[in-house]
């Protein structure tokens, strides 16, 4: 008995164990969504924005390990999805996002909504195709899934016709595929690997740079016990925070452009350095030529493409992160690295990771509260100065994940998947990190969060600046803070250096916001009322209730360490 496409696309969704979609209506969809209207098995969640949506299936597949799904329409729906693609590739995220399509008579005439939406997002999707029949519809749906999970996870694209939705064909669905030029890794080579454990083992100054490959693959524990065995320092990337405990004895810190002095010191005089599960992205490796320069280097990684294409390597080994730690393991032996963990914490002692106290509230505060009333949460950030100081000063555990978007930095990422978040563990205490900036672009998910009964508690640190860019602007630009102003209106001095008190006031006023969809908003001034604030945005998630904390801090508040584009990483503007 043949059914139609649009029953064939739920049937298949089953299949692969999904409860959740996050969607956005139009008439491109409207067969599907009338199909899904019929199910009680999948639960259909309303975005306000696609973009955002994309972010939802984002903190949902982070908080559950699933693939994420998006449902939206065609022309400017499907464009919408588009930063949200690219952020997932980046980050190396399972998704699916289903776009409608105009009927394939009307594809190629500029119909109404109609967008080249697979051409579009061949660069920044894993992989992208529309459905050409409704034959086979059913494999590509499972190759959508299939594609999205394995090997090194990203976001995967199917384009469905309307016509193919409604159009009647074959009821199955396949159990498995085989793609014939799709060969994920599922081993590693055993002769590189010994070679990469011998020359680490021979090393007197070896250091490990965990990505986020290593989360990705869960292998946590393998590394902290190749780790503690080998009594081998570890620094991290901004998406490898949380590879291992932050009170490891061995845990120095974050790399890179914020990363820790010690950190970067670490790099730049190791003599092996083991990285895993990482890009060798430019915010790690500043300038490319001056990047652990003294050192050998070890570089495992899922993807094939990404070994020796930024820095050049001396042993590649292509593996799955917690594959190849689980096989070292085997060989492992302690080393003799006493004087060289000694020589990192003299770098640690000589510039501590420290915030001045002089200036009223301190980001650093702000984070010391998070840490000390929620030792259990789920914690996403937005992007900016605020993302930079949750990594500095605000531990990453396995009770509190801690999701971020690392590669693509997008502005607006942290509230709405939160909320992914929050619908996907609604157990569990969800914070969002953000910037009066980054919180303005999809702020609007409010919506999302309140009508889903998804409680979500935001930390908003608001200087009224878009803080990163006024820190380049104040370093690099003789503080010339054209448009980073937040508060800036048509008759402020042309020549303005900052705040006084002749400012118009900020808007908008984030109380009243919260108090316009049912939300208690709480402003902290001063370091006395942290704790409190904090412990009532709790209580009122417990009781199913959002919270915006909103913390004033000083517009001038800097990220420090600072590399600037470009330079070596241990050339650091410290003060």
């Amino acid at each position: 008995m043949e059914i139609t496409g649009r029953k064939l696309f739920v049937k298949g969704l089953l299949a692969e164990g999904v409860d959740t979609i996050f969607a956005y209506p139009g008439g491109m969809v409207t067969d599907i969504l009338d199909e899904l209207y019929k199910t009680t098995e999948i639960r259909v969640v309303l975005a306000r924005h696609e973009q955002a949506a994309v972010h939802e299936a984002e903190g949902y597949a982070r908080a559950t390990g699933k693939t994420g799904v998006v449902l939206v329409t065609s022309g400017p729906g499907a464009t919408n999805t588009i930063t949200g693609i690219a952020d997932a590739r980046y980050d190396s995220i399972p998704l699916v996002i289903v776009t409608g399509q105009v009927n394939r008579s009307l594809i190629g005439n500029d119909a109404f909504q109609e967008v080249d939406i697979v051409g579009m997002v061949r660069s920044t999707a894993k992989d992208a195709y529309t459905v050409a029949n409704r034959e086979e519809l059913g494999q590509r749906i499972k190759m959508a899934f299939y594609v999205a999970s394995t090997g090194r996870p990203g976001p995967v694209l199917i384009d469905i016709p309307k016509d193919i939705q409604v159009a009647s064909g074959s009821p199955d669905y396949p159990e498995e595929i085989h793609l014939r030029g799709y060969k994920p890794n599922t081993g590693v080579h055993i002769g590189q690997l010994k070679k990469a454990y011998k020359l680490l083992h021979s090393a007197k100054r070896p250091l490990i740079l965990a990505g986020g490959g290593v989360r990705i693959s869960g292998a946590q524990e393998e590394l902290t016990a190749l780790v503690n065995t080998m009594q081998i320092p570890v620094v991290t990337t901004i998406m490898g925070k949380g590879s291992i405990s932050e009170d490891s004895p061995y845990y120095v810190g974050n790399a890179g452009m914020h990363g820790r002095y010690a950190s970067n010191m670490a790099i730049t005089h190791c003599d092996v350095l083991f990285s895993i599960g990482t890009r060798f992205n430019d915010r790690i490796t500043g300038d490319l030529n001056e990047f652990a320069s003294n050192a050998k280097i070890i570089h495992v990684d899922a993807d094939t493409a990404s070994i020796s294409r930024n820095v050049v390597v001396d042993i590649p080994v292509v593996a799955d992160a917690r594959l190849a730690l689980s096989k070292m393991n085997e060989w492992a032996e302690p080393m003799k690295t006493e004087a060289w963990i000694s020589e990192i914490e003299g770098w640690q002692q000589k510039h501590p990771l420290l915030m001045r106290r002089d200036k009223g509230l301190s980001p650093q505060m702000i984070m010391g509260g998070i840490d000390r009333v929620f030792p259990e949460a789920i914690v996403t950030t937005d992007v900016g100065q605020h993302q930079m100081w949750a990594m500095q000063f605000l531990p990453v555990t396995k009770d509190r994940p801690m999701f971020t978007s690392g590669g693509l930095g997008t502005m607006g990422f942290g509230f709405p998947a939160a909320v992914g978040a929050k619908i996907a563990c609604p157990d569990k205490d969800v914070i969002a990190i953000t910037g009066d900036g980054g919180f303005q672009m999809n702020m609007q998910e409010m919506a999302t969060a309140v009508t889903n009964d998804s409680p979500v508690i935001i930390v908003l640190l608001n200087n009224q600046y878009l803080g990163m860019v006024r820190q380049f602007q104040q370093f690099f630009y003789g503080k010339r803070y054209e448009i980073t102003c937040l508060a800036r209106r048509k008759g402020c001095p042309e020549n303005c250096k900052g705040p006084s008190e002749l400012c118009p006031p900020y808007e908008p006023d984030f109380m009243k916001w919260a108090e316009s969809y049912g939300v208690e908003g709480l402003r902290v001034n001063a370091e006395s009322d942290i704790i409190h604030a904090l412990e009532t945005a709790k209580a009122n998630s417990r009781a199913g209730k959002s919270t915006l904390v909103e913390f004033d801090i000083a517009f001038d508040e800097n990220v420090l360490p600072m590399v600037k584009s470009g330079n070596p990483i241990d050339d650091m503007i410290l003060k």
